[in-house]
């Protein structure tokens, strides 16, 4: 099975990947975003592994406008606790790291932790574990990476700082999408949908209404401009429920208060 990260061998996403598949699967590497889509429309990939918002940093939004224009089916739902990681060729310690890079999200994180080291340079970079790959391919002395404790084992480097993000209860929630046009799933107990409402007044609390009277949890609701229409926006809400027959009685209720609906997927909740 061919699966696209965001990233490669010891990033986030593929710790992601080897626990949401239980079998062997092949990586493909991507180092953005956009270019995933592509590859799962044009049948290279078999599914996509895409974080979706995070617990400190909120919602990925250029991700759900991927998922909408190239109409991706969500199959599952997967929380990573992040935990940074400082790392460096062996053999050495802090005081001779004078650069570090890393992604500027995990920059950001860990900024606290270098405020006791200011003889230390950070630098944005784009991906967190292909800093690590380029350390111990290049052998940089004096250089440090931002990254997963995976990254480490694959580049064969070594932590020096373990768990500096400055806020410890830190996760990621990525999205497992495909592109197979069968999304009902009766044994899920969440799902994905986008919906456009109408332009009668009290339409969406009329919406979120009906969720809550048929045990229907809003666990999200994310609003998107929609570009075609200046100042219109859809809603890419998350629902929760315990029964497949409280979801279904939800979306007939909604029918006549919004313009459009789409499932974008039926799945399970993951545990967190």
């Amino acid at each position: 099975m061919k699966v696209a990260i965001q990233g490669i061998k010891g990033s986030f996403h593929h710790i992601v990947a080897k626990s949401y598949f239980s079998e062997e699967i092949e990586l493909v590497e991507c180092m953005t975003f956009s270019e995933m889509p592509k590859l799962l429309v044009s049948g290279k990939v078999d599914a996509l592994i895409m974080a979706i918002e995070n617990s400190i940093a909120a919602s990925i939004l250029p991700n759900y406008a991927l998922i909408d224009q190239y109409q991706l089916n969500i199959i599952g739902e997967y929380h990573l606790n992040i935990a940074q990681n400082l790392m460096c060729l062996k053999g050495q310690n802090i005081e001779d790291i004078k650069e570090v890079y890393s992604h500027p999200m995990a920059l950001l994180q860990c900024a606290k932790f270098f405020e006791n080291y200011p003889h230390i340079k950070l630098i944005e970079d784009k991906d967190t574990a292909e800093v690590a790959r380029r350390i111990h391919e290049n052998k940089l002395s004096g250089v440090g990476a931002i990254a997963s404790s995976l990254a480490a084992n694959i580049y064969d480097l070594e932590i020096i700082g373990e768990g500096i993000q400055t806020i410890k209860n830190n996760a990621t929630r990525f999205f497992v999408l495909d592109r197979n046009e069968e999304v009902r799933f009766e044994e899920g107990n969440k799902a994905s949908i986008r919906f456009t409402a109408s332009h009668e007044a009290g339409s969406l609390g009329g919406i979120l209404t009906a969720f809550g009277n048929n045990n229907v949890s809003l666990s999200k609701i994310q609003s998107m401009p929609v570009i075609e229409t200046p100042w219109r926006y859809a809603f890419f809400a998350d629902l929760i429920f315990d029964k497949y027959e409280d979801y279904e009685n939800s979306l007939n209720d909604i029918a006549p208060l919004v313009q459009s609906i789409k499932i974008i997927g039926e799945y399970k909740k993951s545990k967190r």
